[in-house]
């Protein structure tokens, strides 16, 4: 799980590696969308072209805002990407146009929004180096359980209201870091829409209050799949945790996969310290399959 004592102990961000991986392409895209442009304009679009833009909408506790990007003149399942505890930010964004090429139509929130609005932080140092914990403990703290649920249930009424959205597939989720938790609290806070959580390298995913994410994988729908996706130094640091998990999952009506990955907390993130390319690319296969089989 992501503390301070991990955080301090992270390497700075190569910003040359960054770029190469294109996030930085991605980072124009999030400051045009923020000013109310968009990638590809949805009238006169190539089909399958990206459309790409700013959202808000009406949701308990404020106003959600985010960036929708998907496939122009076609419906596409839905995905629901949660950034981590650095919120959004173009290695986000680019994350999830990554996603939408690959036919999905994909809203990268904001999860602060019930106290800030859009992106906060550059990247993942820039966070770091703005205050880290301190600034945005505040805006965690808003998210009680009872407040992510509510939020879900706003964000996939209006993924269904969308043109962009085929209504008539599940919607999938996928959280890092502080969201990973989400991803179950989505799949079991809204189960008749909600057909697939991805968990890479979450925290609190393991507790004895009936509200943690591995006391709710009984309420996840049958024909919905969960992927939790672990650390190898968040395994260290709690051992036990995977098993508490696989026999949840053993004993929900879903299919649970729980898998320890060799990369430390943070691998999957493009503007990570610790990103690892070869384990996120793994990670980022085995996300496909599940979203394959489960949307």
């Amino acid at each position: 799980m992501c503390d301070q004592e991990l955080v301090s102990a992270m390497p700075r961000v190569n910003r040359r590696q960054f770029a190469r991986m294109g996030a930085v392409a991605g980072a124009g895209a999030l400051a045009a969308c923020t000013s109310g442009e968009s990638v590809a304009e949805e009238a006169g679009a190539v089909e399958g072209a990206l459309v790409e833009n700013a959202v808000t909408f009406e949701a308990p506790g404020g106003t959600f805002d985010g960036v929708f990007i998907h496939p122009a003149g076609v419906a596409s399942p839905a995905v629901i990407l949660w950034p981590d505890i650095a919120g959004l930010r173009p290695a986000k964004v680019e994350m999830g146009r990554r996603l939408a090429e690959e036919g999905y139509a994909v809203l990268v929130a904001n999860p602060y929004y019930r106290s800030v609005a859009g992106q906060q932080f550059e990247d993942f140092d820039a966070w770091r180096e703005g205050g880290g914990f301190e600034t945005v403990g505040p805006w965690m703290a808003a998210n009680t359980p009872e407040a992510i649920a509510e939020t879900v249930q706003a964000v996939v009424a209006w993924l269904d209201s969308q043109d962009a959205v085929d209504s008539s597939r599940g919607i999938g989720n996928q959280g890092y870091c502080m969201t990973g938790s989400w991803t179950i609290r989505a799949a079991a806070a809204v189960p008749d829409r909600v057909k697939a959580a991805a968990s890479f390298h979450g925290g609190g995913l393991v507790g004895e209050d009936d509200a943690a994410p591995v006391n709710l994988l009984d309420d996840v729908a049958a024909d919905a799949k969960v992927l939790i996706a672990i650390a190898r130094n968040d395994d260290a640091n709690a051992p036990t945790d995977k098993d508490a998990l696989a026999a949840a999952g053993e004993a929900a009506a879903a299919e649970v996969t729980v898998e320890v990955y060799q990369g430390d907390h943070g691998w999957t993130v493009l503007d990570s310290p610790v990103y690892d390319e070869a384990e996120a690319d793994r990670a980022w296969s085995n996300l496909l399959a599940l979203y394959s089989s489960a949307l």
